[in-house]
């Protein structure tokens, strides 16, 4: 699977049932292998801008063909 391939998939935590934003990087460990995503979430407020946090990659519980499925375990703000 590319990176672009996952950046086309909304992120929904299993917990709360929330949209928890898009995909916008990978961070790969030294080994090759992805250790984290970058995720960017948008605001409500029309000039509140952007936020984005690490979401670690053990935190995936599926991924779909729509959306990626994550536990809140592991959960990172950057």
């Amino acid at each position: 699977m590319r990176l672009s391939d996952l950046q086309t998939k909304e992120i929904i935590n299993t917990s709360t049932g929330k949209r928890l934003g898009m995909i916008i990087d990978v961070i790969i460990d030294s080994g090759g292998s992805i250790k984290s995503l970058i995720v960017e979430t948008k605001r409500i407020k029309k000039f509140s801008g952007r936020e984005e946090y690490e979401l670690d990659w053990r935190q995936i519980s599926k991924i779909g063909d729509d959306i990626i499925l994550v536990n809140d375990k592991y959960m990172k703000s950057s």
